[in-house]
Parts: structure tokens; C-alpha cells; sequence
């Protein structure tokens, strides 16, 4: 009976329109990621290959507080997609007549190949797209109006044949040359078949629709992996080599995961960088999308080498996680992780692990008072916002209030977003602190996809303000990561909003220096009067990247910030680079991804920026991987060459405020060799929302030898400390109110081959360092600025 109702409604949806495909090319309702919505621009959707719409028709619900009955409600969903599918299929090749099911029978292949895909099976994806492609070529002659359907089916069977192409060169034979754009001799495919199967379908396409510059990307992208790029590629598709050369050359930054055993195989999630055994070494934390998936720990051995360390720490039951972040909520010294659930997907839980401080974590939401079902959440992001000394979280949701929890400082937080007023309900996908005014007290904004964004001003007396748009920092609409920093190094916060289009054509536009058709990234600068001003095309950044991961840190040591966009969409045809952009000290920003190496083709993700081996270059490590479970891939761990420039690290420890320093602020005073002065700042925390750099901050100093002062502000005490003529290249620890800075001698090391020194004052400078600090009380305004 249930098998004749399925026929009964395929066979109504499908009188009611008038071509075959017509379900399969429209945007799914129900799918937020690929939405359009007015005043975000006329921009071209990738082409859907993943699946996810098809499972996500058979899911129920599972009890959103038990992370195991999550993974197995999703196993379960896969499992009853394919079931029904491939019933349906059979009993109408049993029915006999191909006449009357013919346009099923070709639904019912494509929705099995999208099926086959979701799992990464490709050839058998491959073989029903075929099977699907057949029967429309002989039905044509009945059915004409299905001819746009046939070129339809056509890029879809190039993204499959390209896919399988990926699996058998990039991901099962992978090396730290795979798939880093643009391609390289090593990087090209061995195994050929799935590419040259791909340029023919991708042709065929291209004969009937030459202006889709989607499927024009793709046909130049699969001719580099068989090393026939660009002679072979048609003249009237090629796009140039010249579009994807960087203007600078500041070093290839080699990938090192697998030589340092850190490249774990996996999907989409969140990624941190950061000390949680104070040792001295980054450890690295990821977390997976994958709800059979539990978090994993690198720990750093401090020697060249890395441990896995998920099983000893205890979070091998910390199954799925979109994101993760490292906090100290209890103030003992211990980096704690919070795990986000549920974005793009359905209410799931969240979790608070301890750090227990020896090694393990244990999980402690619900005694917390942060344990809830009710919730899609993305993104979270701690401050101290009334400078007590105690972290409070802001915790994003998607399609349900947000809400803000203040730390009572006995290990449980009180929700407080009735309050505050920060409650706005939306498509939140990221959230940062910063104080843009510089009055002393932490502000939020609130990235929403798919609608305005918000800017709470905080008021010091609990509640906030939301002043977006009167800012005019609202857009754009299609927003995703987002962070505080301040790019022109003048004192003042500025904001950078990425903005989040999947589409490739409008990457492919981007390349070839045409007017985007969508919202561009947005850089807000700070004009220090209490408001912003559009820089993002002054500065060189009106560009269209379908942006998801993404974070900031100083590649070359020069004291301005760059920064990494992690790209992509659900789809496989979505295969566009990750791009790196570097910082002209403060004037404009220079794409610099083909002269670092640096622009993995595989979905980025969590994007975390830190010192790995301590040798004073910031590293940047990714989770690459794709939202479904046949996306999955390789992380990375980019090394940064070195520059030549000196810098500081600095590692704050607050007392009165808050442990890890979270909102304290750094001014740096410089003199180079020209005698000129120069200023460097910085506001502690982890960068941006999808993603989380160290909390330790490394500070390129370009060719000055030493700091001439090095001033320190802490947000809960509002004291000033100021150092003077602090030698370059060293490490230090400057704590709260005390007179003097210490000193800290922490090996480094070459990537993979063991530690090979130890840093010490005197091994970079023979000059004694002045560390005693002048402190300073300032109080609090009265008035807001």
C-alpha cells in the first residue's frame, strides 16, 4: 500500500509540471544554505550533488540531548532513503511498463545516484546519473521538452565523474601536494579516467549553454588534474593562468599534518589551536559535523611530534560538533572546550568540557546550567561583558533566540538575555566580542544568514544596544564567519564580515575580474569617532567567496593582520580554492593564495592560526571536509616558511580580570632602522566564529630589534601596564598587576624533525631587557564615548 501511495504522489508532481527534472533543478524549500533571499544579489547556486535533500526527507527526531541516539537517527535515515528508493525502483522494472514509468524510473536513478553520492560511493553514483542520462536520450524523441533536462543531467554527470576522479587521486592516494590550487605536477591524477570522463560530460553541457561559468571553472579545474591545463582547454573556456597568480611572494607554506600525524580523515567541523596541558606547546582540537564522530586531541610532544590523545582525555563520547572553542570559565588556569551542535542541521545539545588539569575533560553542561535540546546552534563567543573577572557566553542560534549567559563564578551561569536584550531570533551563524568604542566594556555582533546583522553596543549596565544598522555594518545578508580585529593597526577595532554565497560562478567571476553579481566579503573600518566606513573595495576585497571557515593571524611577521577564508558548499560541484590574503600594511589586502600554497580545493572549515613549533612564525591549521559523509578529507597544518622579520609572543594571564586574558589589549611602540615609529595592537581572544587561533599572542615586529614600550590593559582591574625596551624574539608572560614580565624559555622545533633549541633572552639580543612596569589606574568613563 505505502509503495502505491509513493508511486501516486511521484506520478501527480509529476503532471503537475511540465519537465521531468524540474523537482530536481529547483532549490529545495527546506534547504536554508542555498537560500536567495531579496537584496543579496542575482547569483547563479551551485549545482546540487551531495544528497543531503534526499536523506533529510526520511529523518525523524531523536531524543536531541543523547548524542548517540543522534548518530543512530542519522544512519537510520540514510539507511530508509535507500530502502524506499530502491524499492520503488524495482517494483517498476517488475511492472513491465516503460512507457507509463519511464519518467519515475529516471527520478528514481537520479535520486539513488544523489543517494550513492551522500555516502561517497561514486561509481555507483556514476552508474545510476548513467542510467538516469539513457533513458532521457531515448526519451527524447517522444518527450522534446526534456532536451533541457538532458544538458541538465549532463554537468551533473561531469561533477559525479570528477568526484570519483578525487577519491581515487586526492583522497586515496593523498599527499601534501593534493589538491592545493592551482595544481601542481605532483598534484596531478594518476588514475585518469574519472577526469576525462568529466571533460567530456562538462563539454556537452558547454555546447548547448557556453555562458555557465560554473561548468567553465570545473572543465579548467579537472584539465589542470591531468596536466593538459591550459593548452588543451578549448580557447573559448579558458580561463588564464595570469587570474590566479598573487602579486606577492611571501613563501609556499607547506602542509605538515601528515609528517606530524595530525591529518586526520573526516568531515566538516570546528578547529582549535592552543595550549591545554601549559606546556608551553599548541595542541590542536577538532571537532566533526559527523554524529558518529567523537572530537579528537592532538597533543603537542613539544619534539616535532604529536599524540593522539582523545581517548586519554576522555572526549571520545563527545560525538558530532560543528564548531568548538577553547574558554577558561572557572578562572583555573586550565583551558576549557565548548562544543556547538545542530547548525544547519536540527536541535541538538551543546557541551562544556572542564579541563580537569590533568589531562582529561569532563563534561559538565548540565551542573553548568547550559544544558538544552530546544536549539541549532553555530557559533559562540566569550567575554567578560561586565568586567567582574568571570567569562559569560553568548551562544547563537539558528531560527531561535539567541541567548546570553553571565557567569555567577561558582562553575554555573545565569541566562540573562531577557535583560540584556539580545535575544533577537534569526539565522545566526557567528558571533565575536570586541570593544569597537574602546570605553572599556566588550560589544557583540551577531552574523545572520540569509538576513541583517546586529551590533549590540554595551551599555556597562547589563543591557545592550543593537546600533547595525544606524552603523550601517548590517550587511551583507548571506553572512558567516565574522571577527574583530584591527587591520590598520590605529588603535580602534575594525570589523570584517564574510560574506557566505555558494555559488562557483561568481568565484569564477572573481578570477576573471568581472562585476560580482552578489554581496562581497565586507571590511568595516573603525573611524575612531564611534562609527564605520566601508573600506571593502578601497581595500581590494570586493570579492564573491562562498565563505565558511575563516580566521586571521600575521603570516610574514610585519605587525599587520592577514587573514584565511575556509570556501565551499554542501555540493561537490562546489570545488573551489581557500584563499589567503595579506595585509599592505594597513592600505589594501593582496589575494596571496597561489604564492603560499595554501588553497586546498576541499571544503574549509574550522580555521585556527598559532606558533605550532615555536619559532615565532604563526602555522595555520584546517579542518577541511565536507558536510555529508562522503566528504570527507584530510586536515591540514599550513607551515609558515618564515620571513625574517622579528616579532614577540606574549602569553597574558589575568587576576583580577578574567584567567586567560580574553578582552585584555596590547599597544606595541616600535622604532625601525630609519628611526621611523611605527604602533602595533592587539585585543586578546580567539579570531573569528568558525575557528579558534591561540589565545597567546604572537606579534610581528618587522626588522625593529626591540619594543620600545609594550603596554598592557586589563578590562576588569582597568590598570595599565607599560614595559620598556623589550627585546625582539623571546617569549613572556606578563600577569595581571605585577611589576615585572617573566621571561620563558620554550623549545622549537622543525616541523617533523624534533626540537632543536631553546630560546633564551640573550640568544636573539645582548641587551638586558627592562621588565619592571610602570602601572598605571585609570578610571572607568562615566559617559559613554
Amino acid at each position: 500500500m505505502a509503495l502505491r501511495i509513493l508511486l501516486l504522489v511521484l506520478l501527480i508532481g509529476l503532471l503537475a509540471g511540465p519537465a521531468l527534472m524540474q523537482s530536481v533543478q529547483n532549490t529545495p524549500p527546506d534547504q536554508s544554505w542555498n537560500r536567495r533571499p531579496p537584496g543579496a544579489g542575482d547569483y547563479q547556486i551551485v549545482l546540487e550533488v551531495s544528497g543531503r535533500v534526499e536523506v533529510s526527507r526520511f529523518f525523524k527526531p531523536p531524543d536531541a540531548l543523547d548524542l548517540r541516539s543522534i548518530c543512530e537517527a542519522k544512519r537510520e535515515a540514510e539507511r530508509r532513503a535507500f530502502v524506499s528508493a530502491e524499492g520503488y525502483l524495482n517494483s517498476l522494472v517488475e511492472a513491465g511498463d516503460r512507457r507509463q514509468f519511464e519518467i519515475q524510473t529516471v527520478q528514481l536513478h537520479n535520486e539513488l545516484g544523489q543517494l550513492s553520492a551522500y555516502r561517497g560511493e561514486m561509481a555507483k553514483a556514476v552508474e545510476h546519473f548513467e542510467a538516469a542520462y539513457q533513458l532521457l536520450l531515448s526519451s527524447l524523441p517522444r518527450h522534446p521538452e526534456f532536451a533541457n533536462d538532458k544538458v541538465f543531467m549532463e554537468e551533473l554527470l561531469g561533477v559525479a565523474w570528477m568526484r570519483s576522479g578525487e577519491l581515487e587521486n586526492c583522497l586515496h592516494n593523498h599527499q601534501a601536494e593534493t589538491c592545493i590550487f592551482p595544481l601542481s605536477k605532483a598534484a596531478q591524477h594518476k588514475l585518469t579516467t574519472g577526469s576525462e570522463r568529466a571533460i567530456e560530460y562538462f563539454k556537452k553541457h558547454l555546447a548547448q549553454k557556453p555562458d555557465n561559468l560554473e561548468v567553465r571553472w570545473l572543465l579548467n579545474l579537472v584539465y589542470q588534474t591531468l596536466g593538459k591545463y591550459p593548452q588543451a582547454v578549448p580557447p573559448a573556456y579558458l580561463i588564464p593562468p595570469s587570474a590566479f597568480a598573487s602579486k606577492d611572494k611571501i613563501g609556499r607554506f607547506p602542509d605538515v599534518a601528515a609528517t606530524l600525524g595530525v591529518d586526520a580523515v573526516g568531515g566538516a567541523g570546528g578547529a582549535i589551536m592552543d595550549d591545554f596541558d601549559n606546556d608551553g606547546f599548541l595542541d590542536l582540537v577538532i571537532s566533526t559535523v559527523s554524529a558518529c564522530d567523537s572530537l579528537r586531541y592532538f597533543h603537542n610532544n613539544g619534539d616535532g611530534t604529536f599524540s593522539d590523545w582523545t581517548e586519554k582525555a576522555k572526549l571520545a563520547d563527545q560525538l558530532g560538533g560543528i564548531n568548538c572553542v577553547q574558554t577558561d570559565y572557572n578562572n583555573d588556569g586550565w583551558l576549557d572546550i565548548f562544543v556547538m551542535r545542530g547548525g544547519w542541521e536540527f536541535p541538538m545539545r551543546n557541551s562544556l568540557l572542564r579541563n580537569n588539569g590533568d589531562g582529561t575533560f569532563t563534561d559538565v553542561t548540565q551542573s553548568s546550567g547550559l544544558l538544552s535540546g530546544e536549539h541549532r546552534t553555530h557559533t559562540v563567543a566569550w567575554a567578560d561583558f561586565d568586567n567582574d573577572g568571570w567569562l559569560d557566553l553568548f551562544i547563537g542560534h539558528e531560527q531561535t533566540p539567541s541567548q546570553l549567559f553571565h557567569n555567577r563564578g561558582d562553575g554555573t551561569f545565569e541566562d540573562v538575555t531577557q535583560t540584556a536584550g539580545v535575544g533577537r531570533t534569526a539565522f545566526t551563524k557567528g558571533a565575536v566580542w570586541g570593544d569597537y568604542d574602546n570605553d572599556g566594556y566588550p560589544d557583540l555582533y551577531v552574523s545572520n544568514y540569509g538576513e541583517e546583522n546586529f551590533l549590540y553596543h554595551n551599555n556597562r549596565d547589563g543591557t545592550f544596544t543593537e546600533v547595525g544598522k544606524q552603523l550601517h555594518v548590517e550587511k551583507p545578508l548571506m553572512s558567516f564567519p565574522v571577527w574583530f580585529f584591527d587591520y590598520d593597526n590605529d588603535g580602534w577595532l575594525d570589523l570584517f564580515v564574510a560574506s557566505f554565497v555558494p555559488s562557483v560562478t561568481e568565484v569564477a567571476r572573481g578570477f576573471l575580474g568581472l562585476q560580482p553579481q552578489a554581496e562581497t566579503m565586507k571590511l568595516y573600518r573603525n573611524d575612531g569617532k564611534g562609527g564605520f566606513q566601508d573600506v571593502t573595495k578601497q581595500v581590494g576585497l570586493d570579492r564573491v567567496v562562498p565563505t565558511m571557515g575563516a580566521n586571521f593571524g600575521d603570516l610574514d611577521n610585519d605587525g599587520f593582520l592577514d587573514f584565511y577564508l575556509g570556501t565551499g558548499a554542501p555540493s561537490y560541484a562546489a570545488l573551489v580554492p581557500n584563499f589567503m590574503f595579506r595585509n599592505r600594511a594597513g592600505k589594501s589586502f593582496v589575494d596571496v593564495t597561489a604564492a603560499t600554497g595554501t588553497g586546498h580545493l576541499q571544503k574549509g572549515h574550522g580555521v585556527a592560526f598559532g606558533d605550532v613549533n615555536n619559532d615565532g612564525s604563526q602555522d595555520l591549521y584546517v579542518n577541511v571536509g565536507g558536510f555529508i559523509p562522503g566528504d570527507s578529507y584530510n586536515k591540514v597544518l599550513f607551515a609558515n616558511p618564515g620571513q625574517g622579520n622579528n616579532w614577540i609572543s606574549i602569553k597574558l594571564t589575568g587576576t583580577k580580570s578574567n584567567r586567560a586574558a580574553i578582552g585584555a589589549k596590547l599597544k606595541l611602540t616600535l622604532t625601525d632602522a630609519n628611526g621611523q615609529k611605527s604602533l602595533r595592537y592587539r585585543e586578546v581572544s580567539s579570531g573569528g566564529s568558525f575557528g579558534a587561533s591561540s589565545l597567546r599572542q604572537v606579534i610581528g615586529l618587522g626588522k625593529a630589534a626591540r619594543v620600545d614600550t609594550l603596554e598592557a590593559w586589563w578590562p576588569a582591574s582597568n590598570t595599565r601596564q607599560v614595559f620598556r625596551n623589550v627585546n625582539a624574539n623571546q617569549f613572556i608572560e606578563i600577569k595581571e598587576a605585577e611589576e615585572n614580565y617573566q621571561l620563558r624559555s620554550l623549545r622549537s622545533f622543525k616541523m617533523g624533525e624534533g626540537a632543536k633549541e631553546a630560546h633564551s633572552p640573550a640568544a636573539h639580543n645582548s641587551e638586558p631587557d627592562h621588565t619592571r612596569a610602570q602601572s598605571e589606574v585609570r578610571r572607568r568613563p562615566t559617559k559613554k564615548p
